[in-house]
């Protein structure tokens, strides 16, 4: 032991030889942290770059009249504030299974889900039926308005994304187009709106293991007992589906869930546990 006021003892030969080393390991420490921190840097200017090359191609717009969307109070709104007599959101009260508007009350499933047994575990949109939303959805759709899923996926999770990470997907799915409509169009809108929707959520993107495997007819036209018809042995797994026990469904209509059904049935078939569902619009007349 020595006083605190008496110098140290001198170093031995072996911690004096140990300097050196320590040093040049203090400084490639140094050297780590400093590229670490030049990476990090360099990444998020890469990504504000990204962003403002995706703003210049793909312009951020207001769904319902396409123009530029406003910034009130350092804020860029989804929708200008105009445009939202236009649409209308579901609210309460709504079916506990698909997710429609009720008029009563007093009821919990609307008069399909009662008169219907959906193999889809639960359903939730954002929109009822207007005619703004209509030529919003047509026009992502058919007019390569494709800066749209932002904004889709944005209203989705603000409104819902306490509900989704209740139901705890393991990936998020969209309802897949044909392989002649993917090329024609060029792109799946459903896709586009659940690849936007996982990143925002945190949650796996899948497009790869439902798929469909012949193309249908336009369910618009059809009753209840066609669209069901349309979508036999429409839809197949394509890989190993078994590793998800919850799935999350995209789609940007929902009218008599039909199709949330198909898919449903298909994924259930290979392994899958529980099946939910989350659409732009509950529809009439697509």
């Amino acid at each position: 032991h020595f006083s605190s006021c008496s110098p140290p003892p001198p170093l031995s030969p072996r911690h004096e030889a140990a300097s050196p080393k320590r040093s040049r390991s203090l400084s490639l420490e140094a050297t780590h942290f400093s590229i670490a921190w030049y990476a990090y840097k360099y990444d998020i200017i890469y990504k504000r770059i990204a962003a403002g090359v995706k703003d210049i191609l793909f312009p951020p717009a207001c769904p319902i009249c396409s123009n530029p969307r406003p910034v009130i109070d350092n804020r860029k709104m989804n929708i200008c504030p105009w445009c939202l007599k236009y649409i209308t959101y579901i609210k309460e009260p709504a079916c506990l299974k698909c997710g429609k508007a009720l008029e009563d009350d007093n009821r919990e499933y609307c008069k399909d889900c009662t008169d219907k047994q959906h193999l889809f575990n639960q359903a939730v949109s954002v929109y009822e039926y207007s005619e703004g939303i209509k030529q919003s959805i047509y026009n992502f759709k058919y007019h390569n308005k494709r800066e749209y899923a932002e904004v889709y996926a944005d209203e989705i999770s603000g409104r819902y994304g306490d509900v989704i990470n209740m139901w705890q997907p393991d990936v998020i799915m969209p309802v897949p187009i044909h392989v002649s409509k993917l090329k024609s169009r060029g792109y799946n809108q459903a896709g586009l709106i659940a690849e936007s929707l996982s990143k925002k959520l945190n949650i796996e993107y899948n497009e790869h293991s439902l798929i469909r495997t012949r193309a249908t007819s336009p369910m618009k036209d059809l009753n209840d007992i066609q669209r069901t018809k349309n979508l036999e042995k429409a839809f197949k797994i394509a890989g190993n589906v078994i590793i998800y026990n919850k799935v999350l469904i995209v789609d940007d209509i929902y009218t008599t869930g039909t199709t949330i059904d198909a898919c449903a049935e298909c994924l259930k078939r290979a392994g899958v546990k529980e099946v939910y569902a989350v659409t732009l619009c509950v529809g009439r007349g697509f």
